[in-house]
């Protein structure tokens, strides 16, 4: 099917609108302030320039040089409006770069037409995943309200900066300047571009683009340039945040949150259906025309792991939580103070059997953002690193955790209850082929000396907590995802 910016946006729903009073901003922020964790979704009202880390404990791993580049949001707040969803504040990319046995950290606000037009007007105007539109915005495509605000993509020597409702956001890798948005061609302006790109050993880029029933199944070079764009039809319009692939198959999973509407905030168009399962949908790479469906047990999730084939089996795991009740409701509820009553999401592993049927193996393994070793993205693997110890009343985590698939065992070490973990990331050592034979690289929020901290632990000692620890001179709230150049 040829692919066509304007099918593809076609039925997209007008903008409704609300205004928050300067009253609710001030009891919201009030409310917030009670709460132990605000920093974690605190604003940021200006960019960091770079600036020297202390080192706080043990030193700097030998062979361990290069910059963890994370993005999330970190402006929320304005006079005039304030936006409704912590999904919906402006992207921060940070830099984090460790050479010489020394780190340093730098942030810079992605330069979107969004955040430009809302620093004129002191007011946050676009409409977002929570957020109603203000009837002050100006917009013309998707783009206008890009947050730009939820992970990053090196392609070739330029960094993106990704959200899932329109194009990637072009940036020095350096410098962290805005360089512009990236049309992948003329015709696809402005098409969805999801957060989650899956990239093979060989660099080559995998995504896709949502837009209710269908999707656009992108395939990049390693550089960013487009090779192929091709429209699939879906079993369902489900909220798909992420997808996973083999070396052989791309594969999205349908949870049973399903857009119902076409409206705006785009989380009020969607409804919990338990009773419709998850369906997953298998395509081949070389032929996106041959397909297998799925079905698996009702769960809700934002991230998937890498999958994996043996033969017709494919394996992958998931961060499984009860519902999507955190989206429609507890995010919103996140970013004004209000402490939370859900379940967090829990470890399961997937797998989809050749003669059709599925299975859920569930950890019960508290577990959000999967992450694995880069070199076998789509290929077999053991392990999968993820944050820990969330719990009811506490929205974030505070430990990271690795699970072993063939033991089942979990290790796990906990930062404290002063700590707020990002996602880590795992770093090959140089010259090491086994799969934790690395380093694991994230930041966390350390509440009690308001500054954020850079650590580094052992893949194969987790339990031994940091091999190294730096501390910044600030604090940057909590960011969604990230990579290690």
């Amino acid at each position: 099917m040829i692919a066509s910016r304007r099918s593809f946006l076609a039925g997209a729903a007008a903008l409704s609108a609300a205004v928050v009073t300067p009253e609710t901003v001030r009891a919201m922020a009030a409310l917030r302030a009670t709460t132990d964790w605000g920093l974690a979704t605190a604003d940021v009202e200006a960019d960091l320039a770079p600036r020297a880390m202390q080192l706080i404990r043990g030193r700097a791993p030998a062979g361990l040089e290069g910059s963890l580049y994370r993005n999330g949001p970190a402006k929320f707040r304005r006079p005039g409006r304030s936006a409704g969803h912590w999904f919906d504040g402006d992207g921060l990319v940070r830099r984090f770069r460790i050479a010489d046995g020394r780190a340093e950290m730098a942030a810079r606000f992605v330069d979107t037409p969004k955040r430009r037009q809302e620093t004129r007007a002191n007011a946050m105007l676009m409409p977002g995943f929570g957020t109603p539109g203000d009837p002050r915005a100006e917009i013309g495509s998707p783009d206008d309200a890009n947050a730009a605000n939820t992970s990053v993509l090196m392609a070739g020597d330029t960094l993106w900066a990704l959200w899932e409702g329109g194009s990637p956001v072009a940036m020095d890798p350096e410098t962290l300047e805005t360089r512009g948005m990236v049309t992948l061609r003329p015709d696809l302006k402005a098409m969805p571009f999801l957060a989650h790109p899956r990239r093979e050993p060989d660099g080559r880029i995998w995504n896709l683009g949502m837009g209710g029933r269908r999707a656009m199944v992108w395939r990049l070079s390693p550089s960013g340039e487009l090779e192929a764009a091709t429209l699939i039809d879906l079993p369902r319009a489900s909220y798909v945040h992420d997808f996973t692939a083999t070396a052989r198959h791309l594969v999205i999973v349908l949870q049973p949150w399903v857009q119902a509407r076409m409206v705006m905030p785009f989380a009020d168009g969607f409804e919990w259906r338990p009773d419709e399962g998850t369906r997953v949908l298998v395509i081949d790479k070389d032929g996106q025309s041959k397909r297998r469906e799925f079905d698996l047990p009702a769960f809700g999730f934002f991230h998937l792991g890498d999958a994996w084939s043996d033969g017709e089996d494919i394996r992958f795991d998931v961060c499984a939580h009860p519902d999507m009740d955190f989206a429609a409701r507890g995010a919103s509820e996140v970013l004004n103070g209000v402490p939370l009553n859900g379940e967090p999401a829990r470890l399961a592993l997937a797998h989809l059997k050749g003669d059709g049927s599925a299975e859920l193996q569930r950890t019960g393994q508290v577990a959000e953002f999967p992450r694995s070793d880069p070199r076998r993205a789509g290929l077999a693997r053991r392990y999968t690193l993820h944050t820990a110890e969330e719990a009811p009343g506490r929205p974030f985590a505070s430990a990271l955790g690795l699970t072993d698939w063939r033991t089942g065992r979990t290790q796990v070490f906990d930062l404290g209850a002063d700590h707020v973990m990002d996602e880590m990331v795992f770093v090959p050592r140089p010259g090491g082929g086994a799969e934790n034979d690395g380093w694991l690289v994230g930041p966390s929020i350390n509440l009690a000396a308001g500054a954020t901290e850079l650590h580094v632990l052992d893949a194969a000692r987790i339990e031994d907590g940091p091999v190294a620890s730096w501390r910044a001179d600030a604090a940057v709230p909590v960011s969604f995802h990230g990579l290690w150049v």
